[in-house]
């Protein structure tokens, strides 16, 4: 019975390591994220690998050969633990596969609920920490920042917030 198991690739060559598998009728899943990164002063979407350097192939270790893979272009090998490879559970890249959009992009959209707090992480304000108010349109928030002693409210890109940690 076929199992998920990770098989690192070289460094940037993911991409080319999926195709070579499936060239070679592996049945291989690369997940994929959006990732917010500024560009020439603006905001652009990147997709790249949710986990560089490795990606997951199906297979069937006791009637499947796994030497092929390690020949493969791209590849460097299965990922061992004790010796030998060890399967991923099913649930997880099932759950992957399923957050995937209709383009094979897992998107990270954060929702953040009012009095969430929260710590600006980019911008002017990097390093400040708050309370989220409310959303204002696709890309603005509106937040509580502690300033000079007291609360005042600033509006901010939704890119320049995350969920403060303790």
């Amino acid at each position: 019975m076929p199992a998920w198991y990770v098989v690192q690739t070289k460094p940037r060559q993911e991409q080319v390591a999926l195709t070579n598998l499936l060239r070679q009728h592996y049945q291989g899943f690369l997940p994929r994220i959006g990732v917010p990164k500024r560009r020439r002063g603006r905001w652009q979407e990147v997709i790249e690998p949710l986990f560089p350097g490795y990606l997951f192939a199906s297979l069937d270790l006791r009637h499947e050969d796994a030497a092929p893979i390690r020949s493969t272009r791209g590849v460097v090998g299965l990922v061992r633990f004790g010796g030998g490879p060890r399967p991923v559970p099913a649930q997880v890249v099932e759950r992957l596969q399923l957050a995937e959009g209709g383009d094979g992009v897992i998107r990270r959209e954060q929702a953040f609920n009012e009095g969430d707090r929260i710590e600006i992480v980019a911008g002017p304000l990097a390093g400040l920490r708050g309370i989220f108010l409310a959303a204002s349109g696709a890309e603005r928030v509106h937040v509580l920042l502690d300033l000079l002693g007291r609360g005042n409210r600033a509006t901010v890109s939704r890119r320049e917030i995350a969920v403060a940690t303790s």
